[in-house]
């Protein structure tokens, strides 16, 4: 994850590295995708997740766009 000031320097820095444009969040999607996904990290319960349930968290997040397709 990179952080950027604007969607301009993001466009600055991806031409500078001749990178494809990936897939931008708001810090309040980063905030909402975080706890989701660290929430019961540290459950003695926790092991790991199925392909199934990523998709489900990223669902929840909002987020659904193509990148985040498996």
């Amino acid at each position: 994850m990179l952080l950027f000031r604007s969607e301009e320097w993001v466009d600055k820095w991806c031409k500078r590295n001749n990178l494809e444009r990936g897939e931008m969040l708001s810090i309040q999607q980063v905030w909402e995708l975080s706890k989701l996904w660290y929430g019961n990290r540290m459950s003695l319960e926790y092991h790991g997740r199925s392909m199934e349930q990523v998709a489900e968290i990223f669902k929840q997040a909002g987020l659904m766009s193509k990148f985040w397709y498996l």
